[in-house]
């Protein structure tokens, strides 16, 4: 596979599913000890990887779960914020500005606060009240997040089969070689077909929705200066949709939880403009030995291995790093 260290990635991935116990132990006395809410912090990319577990807990907590921007919490503050709050940041250099500056503004409201990264000497590893550590540059967030929101909501009574999901997480590093794999061919064919394309509407919705955010701005934008336009599956038909045309380059991410038929309605009205519609589709890959109940939950996390191919060969097509930059952490801003 093209740019795929797999030795790597299966190291990565493992040191990940590795940090079960300690999530769980946290997660045991947070619930033991008692608080009132919960943040998921972030900053671009780790902003938006925090949504598909605050719709998770939306959809099935009665405890209060947001998703916040880092700088924005900074610059607004939040009511809610204080001695009976926890916060969860995830970076992955651990030297996120952003996110430095949240961890300090919620220590200094009494927050407990709890970090994600590799790399154990960072800031934002020595600035939090607790830092998990995996391996360095894994990437993404998806198993820790999941493994911590899952056990949460089960202590809560409000998930069934957390043990046997975090059982089968076991073997994800292996089940996401294998969406790799599978989504190696599909991946050049549409980079290849889309190499001079300077503009991409993409759609996703329910806890795709993140990750639509995540590949456009993070990944189109900053990884390969181009150009779109990015819409919840729900919002498609206020406004969005006219922006349509018979050969604008439409991409739709479609999971598998109970938002499925959303995005399928803007998929079906996609098609009757445009004559260049891609989906990339959760439901394509096996994932053999994750539950039927379990698929929708991993969305996010293999549709970033599907796209993380497509990104491959985009830069490859395009002849563009996707490590080049103009402007972030280039420029002071």
């Amino acid at each position: 596979m093209l740019g795929f260290n797999e030795p790597e990635f299966l190291s990565q991935m493992a040191s990940a599913v590795a940090l079960r116990p300690r999530i769980e132990e946290l997660v045991d006395r947070l619930v033991d000890e008692g608080f009132d809410n919960l943040l998921l912090v972030g900053a671009g990319g780790t902003y938006a990887q925090m949504w598909p577990y605050e719709h998770l807990a939306r959809r099935s907590s009665a405890l209060n779960v947001r998703a916040v921007i880092a700088a924005e919490l900074v610059a607004s503050g939040d009511a809610t914020l204080g001695g009976r709050s926890v916060a969860i940041f995830t970076s992955v250099t651990g030297t996120t500005d952003d996110s430095i500056r949240a961890i300090e503004y919620c220590r200094s409201r009494g927050a407990y606060t709890v970090g994600f990264t590799g790399y154990p000497e960072s800031p934002i590893a020595r600035n939090v009240d607790i830092a998990l550590i995996s391996e360095p540059k894994t990437w993404p967030f998806d198993v820790q997040l999941l493994l911590f929101m899952g056990r949460l909501l089960s202590r809560r009574g409000e998930f069934d089969g957390y043990e046997k999901l975090a059982d089968e997480l076991a073997d994800i590093p292996r089940i996401l070689v294998d969406v790799a794999e599978r989504a190696e061919p599909a991946a050049s064919a549409f980079a290849e077909a889309h190499k001079d394309t300077g503009y991409h509407f993409l759609i996703g919705g329910g806890n795709l929705w993140g990750f639509t955010y995540l590949y456009s701005m993070c990944i189109l934008e900053e990884m390969q200066w181009l150009r779109t336009t990015r819409v919840h599956s729900a919002e498609f038909f206020h406004g969005s949709l006219e922006l349509l045309e018979p050969d604008t380059s439409v991409i739709i991410f479609q999971g598998e939880d109970e938002t499925r038929p959303l995005t399928d309605r803007a998929e079906s009205f996609a098609r009757r403009v445009s004559k260049d519609v891609t989906v990339f589709d959760t439901r394509d890959y096996p994932l053999i030995g994750i539950s039927p109940e379990f698929r929708g939950l991993l969305a996010p996390l293999v549709l970033d291995t599907v796209m993380g191919r497509v990104s491959k060969h985009l830069e490859r097509v395009r002849d563009h790093s996707l490590d080049l930059r103009r402007y972030y952490r280039v420029m002071d801003y």
